[in-house]
């Protein structure tokens, strides 16, 4: 959808700040001319290519929604082997291309990444003219500088044949870089919170011309610290463009924020947690707190693992358990907060391509992190909610593989692997055939779960029935199904 297609769709509310109405800059305004830096001089002097200065490409015969995508799209999506889209890009497409606004609950894994990375390249296609400089046609913000890496990697994936150019900033790496690529001027702009304020107070962004704000995991955001920074973002952006809004889960902080941003938004939302949980091959190992490291080497060498990642609660951990496999000759890398970006960067790539077959990661540093064939997920450390087991378990299983995971737990974890049993609504089954096993704590399960079942008994037993119960009126089975589910 080209601009001149968008309709205004906002005719009340508070009016927003626009970026430099009312600030002082400490750079040059964006699109002035600026020979004395590096990439600089008059945005008029700049040649951009158009679609049109190359052979078009033939329309494919595709599934769904890909069907009515351009040409160069699905040449590329051709190209990665996507056939069918997933369930959110189905819904999530068509809904953005149309210009809706789009608040989506979809995790990881679901393919959310191009659900709102294909029509906003679709939208974007149509311009001959490259924007002028520092001033992004459309936004995306990501909690972590992985996940912006990421959607950066998406976008040049499905765009390989369109001339819309992208850049993506965060924090961690040096700022110069980031500079001269706003300065020549881009399409999209994905961006960490951080990095995206200094930038703008610096003079370098001015998102009063963007079409197009997309928030992706906005409840991580909110774990981590960000919403009022979005709203300083957020503030800084034109009345008049579309808005998707993706998370996981959906707190009351963050429907409060939807609600406040998005007008009239379509919805949709993807629970891929029950089938993920169901199909992965998933197993409880009673080991004590200082032999979890013999018991992980042992499986990794036992199994022949190609592929793992572990998940440890603290960053130090991380570390000193890749030393202990990198003695034990299994190669791995620590992904986490104290790393620098260039180290997280190379720790991710060696991992994709093989090099690395272990990657050791806090839940933070992992998040947003999109291997398709992972073949295990280890529990080294039992996560304090029970919600971030099945973020982390979902890493396998993917694309209709076999995927595995791996539940250590000590006696200091009983009460963390019911949390998680309880939420997901089912057992773990135990693993009890490895030389680290230690009855004692499996027992402690065991008697946990039989105390908890004898005290819900025996609450039952003692619970006074009300009068008027037998003069209420049955309830229908819809009634007890809905209840059942808030339960």
């Amino acid at each position: 959808m080209s601009s001149s297609e968008k309709k205004s769709r906002r005719t009340g509310g508070k009016k927003r700040d626009r970026f430099g109405n009312a600030k002082s800059r400490k750079r040059r305004p964006p699109g002035k001319s600026g020979s004395g830096r590096r990439g600089g001089g008059p945005q008029a002097k700049r040649k951009f290519r158009s679609r049109e200065n190359r052979e078009p490409l033939e329309a494919l015969k595709m599934e769904g929604v890909f069907d009515t995508l351009l040409p160069e799209i699905q040449h590329a999506l051709r190209k990665e082997h996507y056939e069918l889209p997933t369930p959110v890009q189905a819904q999530a497409i068509p809904a953005q291309v149309t210009g809706d606004d789009l608040f989506g609950s979809a995790q990881t894994g679901t393919g959310k990444t191009a659900a709102f990375t294909i029509p906003l390249l679709q939208d974007l296609a149509g311009y001959r003219k490259r924007p002028d400089s520092g001033q992004p046609r459309a936004l995306i913000l990501a909690p972590t500088r992985e996940l912006a890496a990421q959607i950066g990697e998406s976008i040049g994936t499905y765009g390989q044949f369109l001339h819309v150019s992208h850049t993506v900033i965060f924090g961690g790496v040096g700022q110069r870089p980031q500079e001269e690529a706003l300065d020549r001027g881009v399409d999209i702009v994905v961006a960490t919170p951080g990095r995206l304020l200094d930038l703008m107070g610096q003079g370098y962004v001015d998102l009063s011309h963007a079409e197009t704000f997309i928030l992706d995991e906005a409840d991580r955001m909110l774990d981590m610290g960000f919403i009022p920074d979005i709203e300083k973002v957020i503030a800084r952006l034109p009345e008049d463009r579309r808005n998707g809004f993706f998370s996981a889960t959906v707190p009351k902080a963050v429907e409060e924020l939807t609600s406040r941003i998005l007008v009239n938004p379509v919805r949709v939302t993807i629970d891929p947690e029950k089938p993920t949980v169901d199909k992965i091959d998933q197993r409880a190992l009673y080991v004590d707190r200082n032999k979890k490291d013999d018991l992980l080497i042992d499986l990794i060498r036992r199994r022949k693992i190609k592929k793992a990642i572990v998940f440890v609660k603290m960053k130090y951990r991380a570390s000193r358990i890749c030393e202990r496999l990198d003695r034990a000759g299994i190669s791995s890398e620590p992904i986490h907060g104290n790393k620098s970006q260039a180290a997280r960067t190379r720790a991710l790539s060696q991992f994709k391509s093989g090099k690395v077959k272990v990657l050791v990661a806090t839940d933070i540093a992992a998040r947003g992190i999109d291997v398709d064939d992972i073949t295990d997920v280890f529990n080294y450390d039992l996560p304090v909610e029970a919600e971030t087991y099945v973020h982390r378990i979902g890493r396998t299983a993917r694309a209709g593989a076999e995927g595995h995971a791996w539940t250590f737990c000590s006696k200091d974890d009983v009460d963390l692997l019911r949390d998680v049993e309880r939420y997901i609504k089912k057992p773990i089954p135990d693993e009890t055939e490895h030389e680290f096993h230690r009855e004692s704590i499996l027992n402690m399960v065991r008697n946990f779960k039989t105390s908890r079942r004898k005290q819900a008994q025996q609450k039952n037993k003692t619970k006074k029935p009300k009068r008027w119960a037998l003069k209420k009126k049955p309830r229908s089975l819809k009634e007890l199904s809905g209840e059942k589910d808030r339960n």
